[in-house]
């Protein structure tokens, strides 16, 4: 059957689903009323297409995960943002919805993330800087006052504490009526890239792991529309890695996720499906689509040939995209806005599900309304007004994009059978593997601006004199003297008898192997603190140390 005849097919299929899931509109147009077909193919004979490419919505998923895409609904735009207290997080949020934001995305603080309460000696000068403080379930609910969870989706930026914060949102979303199998998001919950690349780990990878598979076979039952976890290259990147790194170290670290999910007695099946990714969207536009593509690719094969999943929706690469942080620059931060929107535009071209543009003035502070304003437009203008979201997978076909796709998926899978050679992803990182390449590319990338063979637009080419920067977004000290406050009050105001058994039959689970879910959803709802629940896991896991690499 010719590719013209096959694409018959898969249209008739198409045109059959849009019952269910429409498009935007009947036909879509160029200003020059010159109509955009759906999706385009060559129209002779292309070696290997079908098993290199196909369609949208089928496997290998090289050109996207929906047989409509973004035809259908555009990508999901997820402003992530948190910071100080919950209320002024509460406030920002319903700022953004109000902007046209279509998904809420947590920032929190240092000491959240890292299982501190903000009263904690190791929390000190930390509350509220980098997201928002979440002591307890109190600061929960005030975090998503007005905020009905079951009409808005929600990704959570939390590793080593997911599973408390989860269950945190559970407990709000029942109060609000809402039942846990009607509430929807995302918890990034992806440890293995903190011992590679990031750092907010706490315990050691064995004990680690399980939380996260008993978060697996927890939400699989019980909050069927969550993504249990977010398998990160967007850190990986930010570290210094490569694109093809990127895509290695993170498809790596999520076939161990799947092993260790099958080793606890799932089902590849039952718990595949809400896999979700996250990736970053770099500079170099033509190479970042091709990762996107590479990556669905892979994917969409280790998930069919290596785990004999059956489930279409087992072998789809689902992913959330933000734009470069490493990228922006202190120096004549306006650059910055065009930076963002090349990055954001490799993400759509390259089929993200949803996504979050930086600020321009986040390498000196905090963003303030106006940039996260100028920020999500970005996305809108690139939705609304470029027409790149009318017809699917629009680069296929390039010599250029097909090339680079194919280059960096061999690269890529090079890298994940050194990997399994070492033992896989845990142990791979345990040796240090991940982190000493990340640190030679980070360091070449260094060296290549500082002999000026890449030029930063306003760093090491273009300079100009500039005034110091005014009007930032700055956290103040008295957000910790309140935020301390709120707690003590708080803690004086719970049973604080209900609390100490409710910490105690955690313990005594931790020591065992059944789920901890039920029992952190049990302690979080008597205002157990975050701190509190973290140190119980403290106590009997014990606490990871870095594996140093020169």
């Amino acid at each position: 059957m010719s590719i013209a005849d096959k694409k018959k097919v898969w249209g008739a299929k198409v045109a059959k689903g849009l019952e269910k899931r429409a498009e935007r509109k009947p036909v879509f147009t160029t200003s020059s009323n010159i109509e955009m077909e759906r999706c385009f193919t060559p129209d002779f004979e292309y070696p290997g297409y079908e098993g290199q490419l196909g369609f949208p919505g089928e496997y290998p998923y090289t050109r996207g995960v929906q047989p409509t895409m973004y035809r259908g609904q555009f990508w999901t735009m997820r402003q992530y943002a948190g910071f100080g207290t919950a209320k002024e997080s509460n406030e920002r949020y319903k700022y953004l919805l109000s902007a046209g934001q279509t998904g809420l995305s947590v920032a929190f603080d240092l000491p959240t993330q890292m299982g501190y309460d903000s009263d904690a000696g190791m929390s000190q000068g930390e509350v509220g800087k980098v997201g928002v403080a979440i002591d307890s379930l109190a600061d929960m609910e005030i975090l998503f006052d007005g905020i009905p969870l079951d009409k808005v989706s929600t990704s959570m930026t939390i590793n080593s504490t997911a599973a408390i914060l989860l269950c945190m949102y559970i407990a709000v979303a029942e109060k609000q009526g809402v039942s846990a199998d009607k509430i929807s998001g995302t918890i990034q919950n992806d440890i293995l890239k903190e011992y590679m690349a990031r750092g907010t780990y706490i315990y050691p990878p064995k004990e680690s792991m399980r939380i996260i598979t008993d978060i697996f076979a927890y939400c699989k039952d019980n909050v069927p529309k969550w993504n249990t976890i977010s398998i990160s290259g967007y850190h990986i990147r930010e570290a210094g890695s490569s694109a093809v790194q990127e895509v290695a170290f993170t498809l790596a670290d999520g076939i161990a996720y799947v092993d260790a999910a099958i080793k606890a007695g799932l089902d590849v099946d039952e718990f595949a499906p809400r896999l979700a990714f996250f990736f970053n969207a770099h500079n170099n536009l033509l190479e970042e689509v091709a990762k996107f593509r590479a990556a669905r690719r892979i994917w969409g094969k280790i998930m069919k040939e290596r785990f004999k999943a059956k489930d279409p929706k087992s072998q789809m690469l689902r992913f959330h995209t933000q734009t470069a942080g490493c990228t922006l620059t202190a120096q004549q931060p306006d650059n910055n806005i065009m930076r963002v929107t090349i990055q954001a535009l490799a993400a759509v071209l390259g089929g993200t599900q949803s996504l979050h543009t930086n600020s321009r003035d986040e390498a000196l502070a905090l963003p303030t309304e106006d940039s996260v304003r100028i920020a999500l437009r970005t996305q809108q203008v690139i939705a609304y007004e470029s027409g790149v979201a009318d017809s699917i997978d629009p680069l296929a076909g390039s010599f250029l994009v097909e090339s680079l796709t194919d280059q960096i998926e061999k690269a890529a899978l090079d890298y994940i059978e050194k990997i399994d050679n070492l033992g896989g992803a845990v142990e791979a990182i345990s040796r240090g593997f991940q982190q000493k390449e990340i640190q030679d590319s980070a360091y070449a990338y260094q060296r290549s601006i500082e002999t000026d063979d890449l030029i930063i637009v306003g760093v090491n080419k273009f300079t100009v004199k500039e005034p110091p920067p005014s009007g930032l977004l700055k956290v103040k000290e008295e957000v910790e003297i309140s935020q301390k406050a709120s707690l003590s009050a708080m803690k004086a105001k719970r049973d604080n008898g209900a609390v100490k058994a409710s910490l105690a039959k955690l313990e005594e689970a931790a020591k065992g192997s059944g789920n901890l879910m039920p029992f952190i959803l049990e302690a979080v709802k008597t205002y157990a603190t975050l701190g509190e629940i973290a140190d119980v896991f403290r106590g009997v896991f014990g606490k990871h140390t870095e594996t140093v690499v020169l």
